[in-house]
């Protein structure tokens, strides 16, 4: 699974520091290294809701404090 997440100017300023960092502790947590690739990328174009994270070719938007609600929801139930 590839997990895209936005480092653009208008995501780092929403948290996407904090959200790379919250999907990069969920997924050592899990040992699941070798079963998620994480990738960055500048402007996604979908900056308003928060954070820009695609799963495959889905886009979410992801704020710091959802990290671990989206990581349960949205990535453990594709793997």
């Amino acid at each position: 699974m590839m997990i895209t997440i936005c480092i653009g100017s208008s995501c780092h300023l929403k948290g996407a520091r904090e959200v790379v960092e919250g999907i990069q502790q969920q997924v050592a947590e899990r040992k699941l290294e070798d079963r998620i690739s994480l990738t960055g990328a500048f402007c996604m174009g979908n900056c308003v809701r928060g954070v820009s994270v695609k799963i495959d070719d889905e886009l979410f938007s992801v704020k710091p404090d959802t990290v671990q609600t989206f990581f349960e929801n949205e990535v453990m139930s594709r793997l």
